[in-house]
């Protein structure tokens, strides 16, 4: 029997006082007075005379096992110290020289007495509580540890990827395949922001169900699904189970076959404007996000608006150096380049390149009676009515002034002079700056010129076309005159 006189109650009370369930596993049971002790703080205790009975009957949570030395040879035995590796042990020996207990002690948290008083059971439930609180905050701290090597990790390729790219693509990749590993979840998006529409767009996806990947490039509206409410409120959420929240939508889900079960939504913010949103969806386990999940992808979200504003600069930066202020068509400095490497295609796949010179008609009357302003609003509207005349593979340049060149790839001289005239009528029979209140009716004066049929070189492609359109240009204006 385990005597506890009444003396040494309040040297156990605190330590009773952590736990909320006590096994005692055995024939003989303890003493009333500690009985009552653990009853009278609350403690809900269960009897069970072999380990084999409280397999079947008990719960599987306690506080504490105590337990008698004799119930090492259970044949369930290993099977019980493997499942309550982690639970604190108090193993009552009838032999003074303990033999026999050795075997209890392979185990973790396992406390051995012999006949103990009061005092003496106090003072080893202290200590393997105490054990047990030391172990719990070892893991915890191990976990954290690790937690935080694959955070600097993470931290260290994402900066290197900053120092050494600027491709948005290649940046959101990095740091997407990077983030994986720290939180383990079903699919990973990166929603953008679009600053002229307002819309969410799917700028990067990743997840272990192809599926997913169908989305790159879907839009989403400001506040439709929990993606766009997050962009338009600028707020984190996390939902365990979004069949329960009003602002989920299934469209992605059902354009991809994939299934949302939860989400995690953080906001992309860099000096208090929203870039976009990333989104981490179906946790692998069965637990739900946890507030660690999203302290950890707040941190992540850091990096990733650093990486957005930095590419988003340098695709300016870029488009400034190849495309043109007014009308954003390519530059002449674009054109040299991409004529260069289209004639070399040409070259290795035995196919033409023909060459568009285009020249709009007494442009300069516009400019003279109704000011530069009007003149470069119809230079705008005329270089998007060329875009829409044309193929997505075709390059659209503005070459100086009211002066337009424009690149066709693997087209004959007989298809250019075609698109050349198509254009033209397209270009008479338009209304220019209606919605302004003009309504102007332009003509454009045309050249055509191909490589290899007429030219030889880049140089020359330029030069034949452009003496095309001024063929044209000095003798009846609004036609096309092609060079074969």
């Amino acid at each position: 029997m385990i005597p506890a006189p009444v003396a040494a109650a309040r040297s156990i009370r605190s330590a009773v006082e952590q736990m909320n369930k006590v096994f005692y596993i055995g024939t003989v049971g303890i003493t009333r007075e500690l009985e009552e002790l653990l009853l009278d703080r609350g403690v809900i205790l269960f009897r069970f005379r072999s380990i084999g009975t409280m397999r079947y009957r008990a719960e599987d949570s306690p506080d504490l096992l105590i337990l008698e030395k004799a119930q090492s040879r259970e044949p369930s035995f290993r099977e019980f110290l493997a499942k309550f590796r982690e639970t604190p042990k108090i193993v009552i020996s009838d032999n003074p020289s303990f033999s026999g207990i050795s075997v209890w002690l392979k185990s973790e948290l396992v406390c051995p007495l012999y006949a103990p008083a009061a005092k003496e059971f106090a003072f080893a439930l202290k200590k393997i509580l105490h054990e047990k609180e030391l172990i719990t905050e070892n893991r915890t701290l191990r976990h954290r540890l690790e937690i935080t090597r694959k955070e600097l990790d993470f931290f260290e390729e994402v900066s290197k990827t900053l120092t050494s790219a600027v491709e948005l693509n290649e940046v959101l990749g990095t740091i997407m395949k990077k983030a994986k590993p720290l939180i383990k979840a079903e699919a990973w998006s990166i929603l953008l922001l679009d600053e002229e529409t307002g819309e969410l767009i799917f700028e990067k996806t990743a997840g272990k169900k192809e599926g997913r990947k169908k989305i790159k490039k879907e839009r989403l509206k400001r506040g439709e699904g929990i993606a766009g409410w997050v962009a338009q409120e600028q707020i984190p959420v996390v939902v365990p189970d979004v069949s329960k929240d009003p602002r989920f939508s299934n469209r992605i889900d059902k354009e991809t076959d994939f299934r949302t079960k939860s989400i995690m939504c953080v906001p992309i913010m860099n000096k208090g404007v929203i870039l976009g949103v990333l989104e981490v969806v179906n946790k692998t386990t069965s637990d739900p996000f946890t507030k660690e999940d999203l302290d950890l992808v707040l941190r992540i979200v850091d990096h990733a608006a650093i990486a957005i504003e930095r590419s988003a600069l340098y695709q300016k930066m870029t488009e400034m150096s190849i495309t043109d202020d007014l009308t954003k068509l390519f530059n002449t400095r674009y054109l040299n380049r991409s004529l260069d490497l289209e004639i070399s295609r040409a070259t290795r796949h035995h196919t033409s390149l023909s060459l568009i010179f285009m020249d709009v008609d007494h442009f300069k009357l516009i400019n003279d009676n109704y000011g530069h302003l009007v003149g470069s609003k119809l230079l705008v509207e005329m270089g998007q009515l060329l875009l829409k005349s044309l193929r997505t593979v075709d390059i659209v340049a503005r070459y100086g002034g009211d002066e337009f060149v424009m690149v066709l790839p693997q087209t004959a001289p007989k298809n250019a002079s075609q698109i050349a005239e198509r254009i033209r009528r397209s270009i008479e029979h338009n209304v220019f700056l209606k919605r302004d209140g003009y309504s102007f009716k332009m003509t454009a004066s045309f050249g055509v010129a191909s490589y290899p049929e007429s030219a030889k070189s880049k140089e020359e492609l330029l030069k034949l076309a452009d003496d095309a359109m001024y063929r044209v240009k000095n003798q009846t204006r609004n036609g096309v005159y092609a060079i074969v």
